[in-house]
């Protein structure tokens, strides 16, 4: 399984026209499109929205809180992906801190991780349903500098995909590298987004932009 050779949607202004960037992860068996969708919900001037699709509909075979080796290769191609666009929107001279990087349930994970993983002051990380990525109950250490980066992270008290226990140990993390973490559970939500969450979304753009 290779993403790498996978096709990027775009919606929103054309990435060469654009002012800010925000890039968006699917979940496990959906589209780019399905994603893309999010994008009629933050309708800013100047900003492109950009959504790779995964190989086979799957950023990685296991679920998230799988040890990580038993999501490999496929997380590290995930994560190179992502990689890839950042550093296409880099090269159009967009700064970090106007790169916005979200998405929901196995995509919200990848993001997580990504954003952990090379930090950066982005604009904003939007995390709907999901988490860092590895093993439950293993402590991971602070690595990098967010310095007020905004992040939002909306989920379900009983989602059958995402421990609540991840949810915190993210927000956790991310406030230990110095990100501004709003966190919100919603008791006996489903797998799903709900308007709240994407209001919260919008604030965080609003302060950025």
């Amino acid at each position: 399984m290779s993403h790498i050779d996978q096709p990027v949607y775009s919606a929103g202004v054309n990435l060469k026209d654009a002012s800010a960037v925000m890039i968006l992860l699917h979940g496990r068996g959906a589209t780019a499109d399905d994603i893309l969708s999010l994008s009629t919900h933050f309708d800013y001037p100047g900003l492109a929205y950009l959504a790779p699709q995964a190989e086979g509909y799957t950023w990685y075979p296991n679920r998230f809180i799988f040890p990580v080796e038993q999501n490999e290769p496929y997380l590290s191609a995930a994560l190179t992906k992502i990689d890839e666009i950042v550093k296409q929107v880099d090269g159009n001279g967009i700064p970090a801190n106007k790169i916005f990087i979200g998405g929901f349930s196995q995509g919200a994970c990848l993001a997580s991780e990504y954003v952990i993983r090379n930090p950066r002051r982005y604009g904003g990380l939007l995390v709907f349903s999901g988490g860092y990525i590895g093993p439950l109950n293993v402590q991971r250490q602070p690595s990098g500098d967010l310095t007020g980066m905004p992040v939002f992270i909306g989920c379900s008290d009983v989602d059958p995909h995402i421990p609540l226990q991840r949810v915190q140990e993210t927000s956790a993390l991310l406030k230990a590298m110095g990100a501004d973490v709003t966190e919100k559970i919603y008791p006996q939500m489903g797998h799903t987004i709900v308007d709240d969450e994407i209001e919260s979304a919008r604030k965080i753009i609003n302060k950025s932009l």
